[in-house]
C-alpha cells in the first residue's frame, strides 16, 4: 500500500520561479541514468519534417519545443510489477509540458504501486509559431504512445489489456480525446504499431480541460477516475459534464470534486487534508477495478462497465 504523504507530495505541483534558471542538459536528470527515451516515430512524426532538427528546451520543471514526440519509460521493479501500465500525459496549456510535477514524479509514484509508467512528450499546439493542432497532432501522439506500449508489452511485463492513460489539465484533454471520442477516419497505417488499439483500458483525468467534452463516443468509453477542484474556472464544469455522460451511459466512473479548490492543486493548497488524500482515492479505485491485480493466463480482463 502506498504511503499517503510520500505519494501525495510527489503529485503536488510546484509553482514557477519568478525567473527561469539556466537550461539543464536534461529536463529530468533524475530519470536519465535509469530510464530510456523512446521515439514514437523512428522516421519522424508525420507533419513535423520542417522542424525535426530543432532541440527541445527544458528548464527546472518544464519542457517545450517538442518536434520529435517520445516516451520516457519507467518500468516497475520486477519484484513489485503487477502487469498494469499507464501512459502519463503532462499538462501545460499546450504551450509547454509540466514535465516533473505532472510527469516524471507521477511515474515514479505509480511505480511504487507496481505500475509501469511511460511519460509522454507530445507536440504543443499553443506555442508561438506552432504548426500543430491539439485534436490532430497532439492527440495523434497520445494514440501512438498507447499503441507503442501495447506493441512492446511483453518487453516490459505488461498486460496489454491493462494499459491506461492519465492526463493532467491539457494532458487530460488528450486522454478524453482518445478515450471518449472516436478516432478520425482515414488514419494511415505505417507499421505494425499502428495496428494496435489506441483506446486506453482505463482513464484518469486530473483537473482536465474542456477539449473533447461533451464526448461523442461515450458508450464505448473506458472506466474513468475524475478529480478536480470545485472552484476551478476552466476545468470544474467539463469534469462534471463528462462524469454525467459516463454515468448515464452506464460506464463505471468515480468523481472527486474538492471543495474550495482551484486548478493544479499547487502548494498554496497543500495544507488541505482532502488534497493530500486524493492520490489515495486513485489507488483505491485502481485496486477496486482489478487494475493492480496480476491476472493468470486465460483470466478475463476487469469489467469495463457497470
Amino acid at each position: 500500500m502506498l504511503r499517503l504523504f510520500a505519494f501525495a507530495a510527489l503529485m503536488l505541483t510546484t509553482p514557477a520561479a519568478a525567473q527561469d534558471p539556466a537550461p539543464q542538459a536534461d529536463p529530468a536528470p533524475q530519470a536519465a541514468a535509469s530510464y530510456t527515451s523512446i521515439p514514437l516515430w523512428p522516421n519522424g512524426a508525420p507533419g513535423s519534417a520542417a522542424r525535426r532538427g530543432e532541440a527541445e528546451v527544458g528548464r527546472d520543471y518544464w519542457v517545450r519545443n517538442v518536434h520529435e514526440p517520445s516516451l520516457i519509460a519507467f518500468p516497475a521493479a520486477p519484484a513489485h510489477r503487477n502487469g498494469a501500465a499507464v501512459v502519463v500525459i503532462p499538462g501545460g496549456g499546450h504551450k509547454l509540458l509540466v514535465w516533473t510535477n505532472e510527469g516524471t514524479k507521477v511515474a515514479t509514484a505509480l511505480n511504487r504501486m507496481g505500475v509501469t509508467a511511460f511519460v509522454l512528450k507530445y507536440r504543443l499546439a499553443n506555442e508561438p509559431g506552432s504548426p500543430y493542432s491539439v485534436e490532430g497532432n497532439a492527440a495523434d501522439d497520445a494514440r501512438r504512445a498507447l499503441r507503442w506500449v501495447r506493441a512492446h508489452a511483453a518487453e516490459y511485463g505488461i498486460d496489454p489489456a491493462r494499459v491506461g492513460a492519465m492526463g493532467f489539465s491539457a494532458g487530460g484533454e488528450l486522454v478524453s480525446l482518445v478515450a471518449d471520442n472516436p478516432e478520425p477516419a482515414g488514419r494511415p497505417v505505417t507499421d505494425a504499431i499502428d495496428r494496435q488499439s489506441a483506446r486506453p483500458d482505463f482513464q484518469v483525468l486530473v483537473f482536465s480541460g474542456p477539449r473533447g467534452i461533451p464526448a461523442t463516443a461515450i458508450a464505448t468509453a473506458p472506466p474513468a477516475f475524475l478529480v478536480a477542484g470545485s472552484l476551478d474556472p476552466c476545468c470544474a464544469a467539463p469534469t462534471v459534464t463528462l462524469y454525467e455522460q459516463l454515468r448515464k451511459a452506464g460506464v463505471s466512473a468515480e468523481l472527486h470534486m474538492y471543495a474550495d479548490s482551484g486548478h493544479a492543486f499547487n502548494l498554496d493548497e497543500s495544507d488541505r487534508i482532502s488534497i493530500l488524500h486524493w492520490p489515495d482515492r486513485l489507488n483505491d479505485w485502481l485496486a477496486d477495478g482489478g487494475w493492480l491485480s496480476p491476472k493468470a493466463a486465460g483470466t478475463a480482463a476487469a469489467p469495463k462497465t457497470k
